[in-house]
């Protein structure tokens, strides 16, 4: 029996009161569901900012099943960038354009009511990319997730001013955590889905080439080198590539621009995975958080400066020099081999020296 005879044997099955819900059956378990116009102008109300935009497309994500959710954002000028990727139930290829129209859901008799309200009216994405300039599902594979990408003019749908400004995890006095108060950015939305999520899917929150880094590591975990990228989850495609240029080109396949020298850093571990974002947060107990100060910036911050520093070859020669001729010092004392070559990585955060040890 194909789908579209088992979902309509369904159909026949209950009350007539959910078939008149339905008004054509799309396929591989998608339908378009009937609401009323009046609710079709409302759901373009429904996003008034860019948050209200991340809220959605994450309960998205989590209401596709989805286990691991990657999230990167960038802002240039007015334009703000946000990639979403997910391993979830993924979207049939020939569904997903139609998946942003409205009344257009796979959650027939699922609907979720949560902290943010009704979920599955089939009306989140069509919302989305109303208030949006660009909004699609850049890939998707059946049963292994997808990758969405959405950009916004922050001078028609605005965002929080303060992007940088983290929250903090307060425990209650009865064991239970919250979400301290601040500004309610990218930041605190993502955090407050993720505490409420946090048994159902685990979110990383960073920059786009953060989420890149990530994906890229997720993929190594899990991917052997002869799986097909055309046929691996997209949001662990990333790790099938092994050098940068082919990195650069996958990338660019689902939504993210890299240079040839953000590949290279990925590739050597210069810019690590994120963590889990719960546990990149601060955490409190009750009647002890600070007020946020303006203008601190977290590590977190959709904002963050990921301008790596670059040293010229003669300076970097120079300096290992140097190095190598205090460590002959201190060899000679601790009884260690002197002539060693010394690792030097250089991070956002720092640049780091590391002497293996070899004793005499």
């Amino acid at each position: 029996m194909s789908d579209s005879e088992t979902l309509a044997a369904f159909l026949d099955s209950t009350p007539a009161g959910t078939r008149l819900r339905v008004e054509d059956d799309l396929g591989d378990g998608f339908v378009r569901l009937r609401v009323s116009e009046a609710e079709r102008r409302q759901a373009k109300q429904d996003i008034r900012c860019v948050e209200d935009a991340v809220i959605e497309m994450l309960r998205n994500a989590r209401d596709a099943h989805a286990r691991t959710i990657i999230m990167g954002t960038s802002r240039s000028g007015n334009a703000r960038r946000i990639i979403v990727a997910d391993d979830g139930d993924g979207v049939p290829e020939r569904l997903r354009d139609r998946i942003f129209e409205p009344r257009v859901t796979s959650k027939l008799n699922s609907m979720t009511m949560d902290e943010w309200g009704v979920h599955g009216r089939g009306m989140a994405l069509y919302s989305v990319r109303e208030n949006a300039e660009r909004a699609e599902c850049i890939a998707s594979v059946e049963g292994k997730g997808s990758i969405f990408l959405v950009e916004f003019d922050c001078s028609k749908t605005p965002e929080k001013s303060d992007q940088s400004t983290p929250p903090s995890l307060v425990k209650q006095s009865d064991g239970t955590w919250t979400v301290s108060s601040g500004p309610h950015n990218i930041l605190k939305t993502a955090s407050e889905f993720a505490l409420a999520n946090r048994d159902v899917c685990t979110l990383y929150l960073g920059s786009i080439i953060d989420s890149a880094a990530t994906m890229y590591a997720f993929g190594r975990q899990f991917l052997c080198p002869n799986n097909l990228a055309s046929t691996a989850a997209p949001i662990k495609r990333l790790g099938l590539m092994r050098d940068a240029a082919s990195l650069v080109n996958a990338a660019r396949d689902i939504g993210i621009a890299m240079s040839t020298r953000s590949a290279h850093r990925i590739l050597a571990g210069e810019i690590a995975p994120l963590a889990p974002f719960l546990e990149t947060l601060d955490r409190v107990r009750e009647g002890d958080e600070e007020s946020p100060k303006k203008g601190v910036k977290s590590n977190n911050s959709t904002n963050r400066d990921f301008r790596g520093l670059k040293i010229a070859p003669d300076d970097m020669d120079a300096f290992i020099s140097s190095l190598k001729k205090a460590y002959c010092e201190l060899a000679e004392s601790y009884y260690l081999e002197p002539n060693v070559e010394p690792s030097i990585r250089i991070t956002a955060d720092g640049v780091h020296v590391v002497f293996p040890l070899s004793k005499l």
